[in-house]
């Protein structure tokens, strides 16, 4: 009887683990603006079910900075992106106030970069892809895997990018970039691993 109560427990405690393991958490639901730092000015809003953004208030870039930190995590964002769109979810940053590719991890969204190989669907300097796939014109979905040096990207149910780094191992918060074009993000969720 004893040891039908250990098992018990210890599968009751398993089961909690899981659920804690798969929890996600909405940080952009399409309906309000969310709880983020901003860094940089551009006309973020709300419209048909989305986060929207089509115009900067300035010649740099914009981002949503998550107020969390995060280490290890999965990300899966739905966005609209036209082609004229210059814009990505950065990760592990080191710093909110200053967001860029040498001190996070730049998951792209650019499908006329000058150098398609760091276009959309690569993680700029670290991880390229080819053929770089066009997000431009369509509802698309990145889902992005980040554990301990080991990043996975895919976009659409296409793999892009599957790559370890050790230059950015620490937690930090997540932030969502608009350089140019016309760009919806409709839910974007993370859960922690």
């Amino acid at each position: 009887m004893k040891r039908m109560i250990a098992i018990a427990a210890c599968v009751a405690s398993l089961s909690v683990a899981a659920t804690a393991q798969d929890k996600w958490t909405t940080i952009v639901d399409g309906k309000t603006m969310g709880d983020f730092g901003k860094v940089g000015s551009a006309n973020w809003r709300i419209a048909d079910g989305a986060l929207v953004v089509d115009k900067l208030d300035g010649k740099d870039p914009s981002y949503l900075v998550t107020k969390e930190k995060y280490k290890d995590f999965q990300i899966i964002a739905e966005f609209w992106a036209d082609e004229d769109v210059n814009s990505g979810i950065f990760i592990r940053c080191k710093n909110p106030a200053v967001i860029d590719a040498k001190d996070c991890y730049e998951v792209n969204i650019f499908d006329k970069r000058p150098d398609p190989t760091y276009g959309t669907g690569a993680i700029v300097d670290v991880a390229k892809v080819e053929p770089m796939p066009k997000a431009a014109g369509k509802w698309n979905t990145y889902d992005i895997t980040a554990k301990g040096d080991h990043f996975v990207v895919v976009l659409n149910g296409q793999k892009t990018v599957d790559v370890t780094d050790k230059r950015l191992l620490d937690a930090g918060p997540i932030a969502l970039q608009y350089g140019s074009g016309s760009l919806k993000w409709r839910k974007v969720q993370i859960k922690e691993l």
